[in-house]
């Protein structure tokens, strides 16, 4: 009983805390924030590292003491420092949620809450790679929200610290181009450009990786020898639910999930996380659109069906209206 008091009262110390950073965040002055730093003399990388991990756990913005820190500190310390923090305050909202609510949200989730979460344990160190990397949650919920699974520590710990590397650098690089800009140092038309060139290839990655985590097309008559053999594999149609029914018909096996929809009803496919999904359409344009948003939010196994229902039909292959 103590036990369960002290996470009540843990949690509302910590609700309080964010409500109070949400609240004045509009007061969190940088400016001063660098002064009161580099008056802390040999203690200022430390103190800076505190500062960013409490931050992280308390919500406030993170880019702002990104920027900070590559004008403080430069690119190369500034980097490591910030990625130090932002790691340090990502471990600690991932274990304040792991101690606070994750028995309680086992035991309260049921289906398809239940089902996503067990999707992002499976895929495990995998999960937290793809979205350090492509950043398509707020990074201060994103903490306590995989605090609530099981993923191990370890690998929460290592794949957040590695996988944040390229966004730590370019922001960090752009901080320090601003610092020289401002202050007029050498070469301020090159940094600015290496700078803009770091933050286009961040903002490059998720196509990127959408790419590399979408499989190679698939034939037809490979598509229909591999569902008569059984193999558990998700057929999704992505065309309008006319069409599905349409003159083309649709495959047995297969699901409809309109493309304009998908991005919005993913939870409907959790369970396909790490298993082969074939997106299909009339030809392939919408099936490969379709493909490049599952892709991009961590689906690990994606193809395409060449020419869709159009050879599905060519082939003679039987359907269903």
């Amino acid at each position: 009983m103590s036990s369960k008091f002290l996470r009540i009262g843990l949690l509302l110390l910590l609700v309080a805390g964010i409500a109070l950073a949400v609240i004045y965040r509009d007061r969190f002055d940088v400016a001063a924030l660098e002064l009161w730093i580099q008056d802390a003399g040999i203690w200022a990388p430390l103190l800076f590292m505190a500062v960013y991990a409490v931050a992280a756990v308390l919500f406030l913005p993170g880019s702002v003491l990104t920027l900070a820190g590559g004008a403080l500190f430069g690119p190369v310390l500034g980097t490591f420092y910030n990625l130090t923090g932002a790691t340090v305050g990502a471990a600690l909202a991932f274990l304040i949620a792991r101690y606070l609510a994750s028995d309680w949200v086992a035991d309260k989730t049921g289906g398809r809450l239940k089902q996503l979460i067990k999707g992002v344990e499976g895929e495990g160190w995998r999960f937290v790679a793809f979205t350090r990397l492509v950043p398509l949650f707020p990074f201060n919920l994103l903490n306590y929200a995989l605090g609530l699974t099981r993923i191990r520590f370890s690998h929460y710990l290592l794949a957040t610290y590695i996988c944040m590397l390229p966004g730590a650098i370019a922001y960090t690089y752009l901080g320090y181009a601003g610092r020289e800009a401002i202050g007029g140092g050498e070469g301020v038309i090159q940094k600015a450009l290496l700078a803009l060139g770091l933050l286009a290839l961040v903002a490059f990655l998720p196509r990127l990786i959408g790419k590399l985590r979408r499989g190679p097309m698939v034939d037809i008559p490979e598509l229909k020898q591999r569902l008569d053999a059984g193999e558990d594999v998700l057929v999704l149609d992505v065309r309008t639910p006319e069409d599905f029914v349409g003159e083309q018909g649709h495959i047995g096996e297969a699901i409809n999930i309109p493309v304009e929809e998908l991005g919005a009803r993913l939870t409907e496919l959790s369970d396909y996380q790490e298993r082969p999904v074939v997106t299909v359409c009339r030809t392939d344009r919408k099936s490969a659109a379709a493909a490049q948003i599952l892709a991009k939010n961590g689906f690990a196994d994606v193809h395409v069906a060449r020419m869709g229902m159009t050879a599905w039909n060519e082939q003679g292959y039987e359907i269903e209206h």
